[in-house]
C-alpha cells in the first residue's frame, strides 16, 4: 500500500523534500536517520539513465535499499526514456510516487500513467524548462503531483530559472485542487519563498540541506522562508 498521501502533504502547508541524490552514499542508513530527524515528511529519489538526461545515477537496487531503511514515503523521479519498461520494477523496489517525464513519454504519457496508477502508486509528471504546461494539462486528470523542473533535468547544483514560476501558477489555476506541485532544481534560501508564494507545495532540496553540517538546522530555516504569507512578506 502506498504511503504517498497528497491529501495529507497538502494540509501540512509547503513541504521540503531532500533529494537523496547528493547525500552520502557510503552510509545510507546514517544519511536516513539524521533526515528523519530533521522532520523530513518525504525523500525524492531522482533516477537518471544517460540517454533521457546527461547522466547516470542509480536504479531499483537504491530504491529498493532506502525503502528497508524507512518508512518515509519515496517520490522516485524517472528520468529515463521508455520508463514504462520499468515502473513495475520500481513499484516492487518501494517507491510511493512514480513520477515521469512528458519529454520522455510524448504521446503514450497517458497510458504510462494509467499503468503506475494500476499498481497502486501515485502518479506524477515532469517537465523540463523548456516544456509549456500546455504539454500536461491533459494529464491534470488523473496526476497526483505536476513536478516543474527549474533547471534542465540530469545534475544537482544548476541556477534556479524563474520561468518555473509562471508555470507553477499556470498549473495551480488549472490544477484540481489535490494535485500536488513540486518544483525542482536550484530550490534554497533565496528561491523557495518565491516558489510557494506562486503555489508549490513541494520543494525538493539538495546542497541546501546537504552541504550544510545540521541537516536539521538546515531544513527548520528552509522550512521557515517557505511559509507563505498574507502579503508574501517574510
Amino acid at each position: 500500500m502506498s504511503r504517498w498521501n497528497s491529501t495529507q502533504l497538502k494540509a501540512n502547508g509547503p513541504a521540503i523534500l531532500p533529494s537523496i541524490l547528493q547525500c552520502d552514499f557510503t552510509n545510507l542508513e546514517r544519511e536516513v536517520q539524521r533526515l528523519e530527524a530533521a522532520d523530513a515528511i518525504a525523500l525524492h529519489l531522482d533516477v537518471m539513465d544517460g540517454s533521457f538526461v546527461p547522466n547516470i545515477t542509480y536504479g531499483m537496487p537504491i530504491v529498493e535499499a532506502f525503502r528497508k531503511l524507512t518508512d518515509l514515503p519515496l517520490d522516485v523521479h524517472l528520468m529515463i526514456e521508455k520508463p514504462a519498461r520499468y515502473i513495475r520494477q520500481f513499484y516492487e523496489a518501494g517507491a510511493d510516487l512514480i513520477c515521469i517525464h512528458q519529454e520522455a513519454t510524448g504521446s503514450e504519457t497517458r497510458a504510462v500513467l494509467e499503468q503506475i496508477k494500476a499498481l497502486g502508486a501515485s502518479t506524477g509528471v515532469a517537465i523540463n524548462p523548456d516544456t509549456p504546461t500546455d504539454a500536461i494539462e491533459e494529464y491534470l486528470d488523473i496526476v497526483d503531483l505536476v513536478l516543474i523542473m527549474s533547471v534542465n533535468a540530469g545534475f544537482g547544483g544548476q541556477k534556479f530559472n524563474p520561468s518555473a514560476l509562471d508555470k507553477i501558477k499556470r498549473i495551480r489555476e488549472q490544477a484540481p485542487s489535490h494535485v500536488l506541485i513540486e518544483v525542482d532544481g536550484g530550490v534554497n534560501a533565496e528561491t523557495i519563498n518565491p516558489c510557494t508564494e506562486a503555489g508549490a507545495d513541494l520543494l525538493v532540496v539538495g546542497s541546501a540541506i546537504f552541504g550544510e553540517e545540521d541537516y536539521a538546522n538546515a531544513m527548520s530555516q528552509l522550512n521557515q522562508l517557505a511559509e507563505i504569507t498574507s502579503d508574501g512578506l517574510l
